[in-house]
């Protein structure tokens, strides 16, 4: 009974150690895409930063992607920014294997 009970708490603790890791992937996913934004709405700076920071707040309005990318497709209509719907997605996609490689190499 001891070893069930082990591998159950050894599993209970992988999901919370991934749990972490994939919200930290997110966070920093939304900073690197907020970046990105940012410096093709001409923001330089601390600006960027400040809008990156923005990104990551507009995460925590729902669960799931779809917030962050409303704000950033409203942010690039407001500045008349041609970016088709695919390409932000796309972005997104590809930030999110950044930000995992670079909090698992952090861990």
């Amino acid at each position: 009974m001891a070893g069930i009970e082990d591998r159950g708490k050894a599993n209970e603790n992988k999901f919370a150690h991934d749990s972490e890791l994939e919200f930290k992937a997110n966070a920093r996913r939304n900073k690197l895409v907020g970046q990105w934004a940012a410096k093709l709405m001409g923001l330089e700076g601390e600006a960027v930063d400040a809008y990156a920071k923005e990104v990551i707040v507009a995460d925590l309005e729902e669960k799931g992607d779809d917030d962050v990318f409303r704000k950033l497709r409203r942010d690039f209509d407001a500045k008349n920014i041609e970016m088709s719907d695919h390409r932000i997605r796309r972005e997104m996609d590809d930030l999110m294997a950044v930000a995992r490689d670079q909090v698992r190499n952090e861990a």
